[in-house]
Parts: C-alpha cells; sequence; structure tokens
C-alpha cells in the first residue's frame, strides 16, 4: 500500500510539473531574470553557468549554440487565422579575447523546430547553411544582433542591428544605437563587453515588426532602432519554437543572454535588473615586477630610486611614444597600439621581415592579447597634412571583407611613421612561386588558374561591389598573397592611392610598379578602373608565361613582356610563351583564353580594354574572349604606342621594389 501510494504521488508530482508548464505556454507569457534553475532546451555549445548565466558560446572558434523556450508555442488562435501580437525582451552581452574584433553574434529566433543541426556556424550563426539560406520553407523569422560584415548578406557593418525572414539576407537593418527621448541618435558598440537590452515587438494588426536596443540600466526607447512592415502570418509554422542561436567563426568570441522574458498579445513583462547573473571578469592584466622590486629600494634610498623611476619612465614613453589626436578618436576600433606591435613583432626584429618594397618594410607579428597572426607594414611619412582623410580612408578601407582581398585591420601613427596592420597570409607573395631559383615546387595549372579567378574576384570588388570605387595602382605578382590553402588575396589596396595625400594641388605624384603601368599613365598620371586592368592584363601574362613583366630578349634586350606576347601571337605561335616548367601539362583552351585576355587588358587604348566585370565573365566561360585581330590590326603601330615614353624607365627597372614618378598634370584638385 506504501508502495503504491508513493508511486501515485510520483505520477501527480510528474503530472502538476507538466500542468505548470502548460499553464505557461497557454498564457503565453514567462519571464527568466537569470537562468538559475531554468527549464530551457540547449545544444551545441549552449549551457547554464554556475552563476545563472546563459552562455550560447563559450569561445572556441567555429562553433553554434542554440537555447529554446522548452515547449513550441501557438501564436495563432486557430489553424488558419493570422499571427497574433507578441513582445519578447532579452539582456545580452557579447565578450570578445581582443577589443576591436568579434565573431559573429547573436538572434532571437522563431522556428517551426528547435533542431537548427544542419545550420551551419559562422556568419549563418546557426540559424541556416549554404544550401538553404533564404528558402521560404524554413518558416524561420530572426532578429539578429549581428558583430561582422558579411559581404554575400550584404551586410551594412560590422555592428548592426537585423529583421531576418528564412534567411540571413536582413529586409531591414540599422547600424547599432537607440533615439533618446529628444530624437538624438546614440551609437552602441556591440563588443564593448557592455550588459545590453533588447526588444522585439510585432504587431499582428498592420503586420509591423519593431526591433529596439539600449543600456541596460535604461528603460526601452520611445523610437525603436528598426520598424518594418512585414506579415508573419506567411512566415511562421503552427505552433512554434522561441529562443535563441549564437555562432563564432575564427576568432574567438562569448555570447550570453542574461535575462528573458516574452508575452502573446501584450507587452513582454519586465525583466528584474537587479537579479541578473553577473558576466565573468576578463583574465586580470599582469602585477608589474618592476614595481614590486622598486618599492622597497625606495624606502631605503628614496632619492636614488626617484631617479631610477624617472629615467625608467621618460625612457619608456620614448619608446612607446605615438602620435595621437582628438580627430582620431572616431576612429578608435581601427587604432593599435603601438606597444603591441613592437612586442609583437619582437622589436621589429630583422628575423620577422617578411618584404621590402618602395614604401617600407613588412613584418611578421603576434599581438600579444589576442595571439592573432599580422602582417604589419612601416611606412615613413613626414607630413601631417592629409593625415586626417587618410586615416579616414583606411578606417573605410578596413571595412572591406573578401575572401580575394588581404583585411585591413587597422593603423598606428608615430612621429614621422605609419604602421598599417593586416591579415597575415602563411604561404607568402605569389612572385615567389612563380620567379625563383633552386628546386622550389612548381604552381601547377589548375592552381595558376586558380589565383587569376580569385584575384579577378578581388579587384572586381574594389571597382564594382563595394560602395566607393577602389583604385588599386599597384597590381602584381608580389602584392598578391596566399593563405594556408593557396587561395590568392590581393593585399596593398589602396595604399597608393591613399598614401598620396598632401602632395601639391597641381601635382599627381604617380605610384607603380615598370611594366605595369598603363601608357596613359606614364603620360598624365591619372589612375583609374583601366589603369588597373592594364596591370591586371600583364599580371595574367606573367602568371602563364612564368617570366617577370620586362625581359630580355635573344640579343639581350629588355623588352616589354606583353610585346614579346603579341609578336607571337602576330606570328601564330601564342602557345609558344607559356611556362616551360609546366611541361605541357596544361589545359590548352584555358591558357588561351588567359593570354588572349592579358593582351586585351594590356591594350595601349583604354577604349579596347574591358572592365572587370566582363573579365570575369570572360574567366568563368560566361562570355567568349573578342577576337584579336579587331583590336591588334596594325600590330607594329601599337607596339610603337605602347614602348612611346617606357625607354627611360625600363633601362632602370627593378622587379622588386614600387617607384613613383612626379608628373605634372592639368588636374586642378590632385588625384
Amino acid at each position: 500500500m506504501k508502495i503504491t501510494l508513493s508511486f501515485l504521488l510520483h505520477i501527480l508530482l510528474f503530472h502538476g510539473f507538466n500542468l505548470v508548464l502548460a499553464v505557461s505556454a497557454s498564457n503565453d507569457q514567462f519571464v527568466f531574470s537569470g537562468f538559475s534553475g531554468a527549464n530551457v532546451t540547449l545544444d551545441g555549445t549552449a549551457t547554464v553557468t554556475a552563476g545563472g548565466l546563459l552562455e550560447l558560446t563559450n569561445g572556441t572558434t567555429q562553433l553554434k549554440g542554440h537555447a529554446f523556450f522548452p515547449a513550441p508555442l501557438s501564436f495563432r488562435r486557430s489553424l488558419n487565422s493570422t499571427v497574433q501580437s507578441f513582445s519578447a525582451s532579452f539582456v545580452f552581452a557579447i565578450l570578445t579575447t581582443y577589443p576591436n574584433l568579434s565573431c559573429h553574434g547573436i538572434a532571437f529566433v522563431i522556428a517551426p523546430s528547435n533542431n537548427l543541426s544542419t545550420a551551419l556556424a559562422a556568419q549563418y550563426m546557426g540559424l541556416t547553411n549554404i544550401d538553404n539560406n533564404g528558402n521560404m520553407s524554413n518558416r524561420i523569422f530572426a532578429a539578429e544582433i549581428d558583430t561582422m560584415q558579411n559581404v554575400e548578406f550584404q551586410d551594412i557593418n560590422n555592428n548592426h542591428v537585423g529583421v531576418d525572414i528564412n534567411g540571413l539576407h536582413s529586409v531591414e537593418s540599422h547600424y547599432a544605437g537607440y533615439y533618446d527621448e529628444n530624437g538624438s541618435f546614440h551609437n552602441m558598440n556591440l563588443i564593448s563587453g557592455d550588459v545590453m537590452q533588447a526588444w522585439v515587438d510585432y504587431d499582428g494588426d498592420i503586420a509591423q515588426i519593431n526591433v529596439t536596443i539600449g543600456p541596460v540600466d535604461m528603460s526601452k526607447p520611445g523610437r525603436p532602432l528598426i520598424s518594418t512592415i512585414s506579415n508573419l502570418s506567411n512566415v511562421l509554422m503552427e505552433p512554434s519554437f522561441i529562443g535563441f542561436s549564437s555562432a563564432t567563426g575564427p576568432i574567438n568570441s562569448r555570447h550570453f543572454i542574461l535575462g528573458w522574458s516574452f508575452s502573446m498579445n501584450k507587452p513582454a513583462p519586465t525583466i528584474d535588473i537587479a537579479k541578473l547573473p553577473k558576466l565573468p571578469r576578463l583574465a586580470p592584466k599582469p602585477q608589474s615586477k618592476a614595481l614590486a622590486i622598486l618599492l622597497p629600494i625606495a624606502t631605503a634610498t628614496f632619492i636614488l630610486s626617484v631617479g631610477i623611476v624617472v629615467v625608467f619612465l621618460v625612457r619608456r614613453r620614448q619608446r612607446y611614444a605615438e602620435l595621437r589626436e582628438d580627430w582620431e578618436d572616431e576612429f578608435g576600433p581601427h587604432r593599435f597600439a603601438y606597444k603591441d606591435l613592437l612586442h609583437g613583432t619582437d622589436g621589429f626584429s630583422d628575423k620577422h621581415i617578411l618584404g621590402e618594397g618602395g614604401f617600407g618594410r613588412v613584418y611578421k607579428g603576434i599581438l600579444p592579447k589576442s595571439k592573432l597572426e599580422v602582417a604589419v607594414k612601416r611606412v615613413s611619412h613626414e607630413s601631417r597634412q592629409g593625415m586626417k582623410e587618410f586615416v579616414a580612408e583606411v578606417a573605410s578601407i578596413g571595412r572591406i571583407r573578401h575572401r580575394n582581398l588581404v583585411q585591413l585591420l587597422g593603423y598606428c601613427r608615430r612621429k614621422g611613421e605609419l604602421l598599417l596592420v593586416y591579415d597575415y597570409m602563411s604561404n607568402g607573395s605569389l612572385d615567389r612561386y612563380l620567379h625563383y631559383e633552386g628546386n622550389k615546387p612548381v604552381l601547377d595549372w589548375v592552381q595558376k588558374f586558380q589565383i587569376i579567378k580569385d584575384v579577378a574576384s578581388g579587384l572586381l570588388y574594389l571597382h564594382e561591389k563595394w560602395d566607393k570605387v577602389v583604385i588599386h595602382r599597384d597590381i602584381k605578382a608580389s602584392n598578391v598573397l596566399l593563405d594556408k590553402e593557396m587561395n590568392a588575396r590581393l593585399g596593398d589596396f589602396g595604399l597608393a592611392r591613399l598614401y598620396d595625400h598632401g602632395t601639391d594641388a597641381h601635382t599627381t605624384h604617380m605610384v607603380g610598379t615598370m611594366g605595369y603601368l598603363a601608357p596613359e599613365l606614364i603620360h598624365t598620371g591619372k589612375a583609374s578602373t583601366l589603369t588597373d586592368v592594364f596591370a591586371f592584363g600583364t599580371f595574367l601574362l606573367e602568371v602563364i608565361c612564368g617570366q617577370r613583366p620586362i625581359k630580355e630578349d635573344a640579343h639581350g634586350n629588355q623588352i616589354l613582356l606583353v610585346d614579346w606576347v603579341l609578336e607571337h601571337w602576330h606570328n601564330e605561335s601564342l602557345l609558344d610563351t607559356v611556362d616551360p616548367r609546366l611541361q605541357g601539362d596544361y589545359n590548352v583552351e584555358e591558357a588561351c583564353l588567359v593570354l588572349k585576355l592579358g593582351l586585351l587588358c594590356s591594350h595601349p587604348s583604354t577604349n579596347a580594354r574591358p572592365c572587370m566585370q566582363q573579365v570575369v565573365d570572360y574567366l568563368e566561360g560566361d562570355t567568349p574572349v573578342p577576337e584579336l585581330t579587331s583590336t591588334y590590326q596594325n600590330f607594329n603601330e601599337l607596339a610603337s604606342m605602347r614602348n612611346k615614353g617606357f625607354d627611360p624607365y625600363i633601362m632602370s627597372y627593378n622587379p622588386s621594389s614600387t617607384v613613383s614618378f612626379d608628373t605634372v598634370s592639368d588636374l586642378s584638385g590632385g588625384r
């Protein structure tokens, strides 16, 4: 009898718990002010910490985490009715090892299932994958808190809030911030480590979605950050699950939810801010051993110690001194501490030199805090004129993210010196594989052709796909870098153009490398996207022929590579120019395509050159390359046009350096 009563008691307790859950779901309202003991469904890296934090990602790279309310909710009064109004609020925070870099973000999500195992991490934020992103069958609504700018989703920047329907391409987005009671907008940095609150509201009567964010210590702003019309009745399944999704990419970040509330047909319950759990503290900075040693000495020999400390501090200040002005505060996230760069390169040691060009040396470094491998370029610059414009453009170009462009992470300034920080490319520059001595491995045809397409894709993005036109001005093999998977990335984009700030308004400071310079650039100094196309044409021939842009003929005379290939085309022996180190192992059709395209791009007449979109179409086989007969009708006359003005420079040609020429022009506004 006792056993039976005990069994019945367990049954009643079990069903009583389910009854409580059912009441909560039927009322469609709940609030979590912390998650200790909370009943939530977790997967991936998501966990509830001992302190009551809902930790979606734990800092491990390239992983995802999900947290869902355990029971699905009914968003419609009947099966065929419209989605009701609902309101959600949550308190969140994002912590990152390096304060200026983070991947990727947090999304409040409503989905037909709490099983998102097929979704990917990184830019897909654990919501979709490369195959189903944007499909109407996903039936997903999400409000994203995004800290990365992804080109494929047309993100506005790396610090924004967005409304997503069935995919990561936001139907509406806005850079992070809030409006105060006077209507003034205040920016917010999502990766500042501060605790923030978000509100997601849907008005079922007018199908309006509002998303609002603000500091945790203030009430909900009266004006939403995003307000858009989108009928969720055409999106959500009945019933649906609500929860959160988050993911990391190559940079380790931690995403936290501190509190969460939800309600159907009325405002979400207020989260008790006073009861919220505390965020984990970042690792403390190491204590100064020098201070521990100097204090006892100062007690016994005060005067001597003060002198030692003063000398030490003066020398230390001079060693780490930076040039910093008030106007640079707005570019803060792109500014690196000189101390970090100095220590990361072992004091710019010669053993860390990656290369040397016309603008200065490039060093490999490891940032002390994030352990991120970087390349640091030291550029000499004495003039302060135009410096604000330069830094503004560095910060602007730092927002460019493309798989075939080397990421410009930021800068640092010292007296007479600029330091530019890039992503580190472990396989170095392409010219090391094209022009070498010894028994280094030769790039095979598949690798060469893919490298050409990679560089074309990156240059197309600079010319036509970004929100500003960026003219590279120094396309060559040494500025094409290879990552650990031998993918090609175009480096130093925009540097030549940016570095020229402060020159005389009536003078164009022409920068480039001989052999890659278009004829019109030699005479006028006017750079354009078509001068980039000319240099890209020379680059194509350099990769396929395995020859430098200026080579020696059989008599020891220096000639342009493009003229040498043009002569072979004229003599119907074009394939004789293909790199002999390939030993005939190449695709003849693709080789002819690239050689003809190289001649077309490096045509002396700008009107005959294609734009980069056409170049990519030719390389992908979407459009056939025009016959060269129509553009190179008079072989001798065109060769003369090309060489006119080059002879004085060919004699002083140096294949490893970038050179510059002061060319007087009629430009009234400088460059």
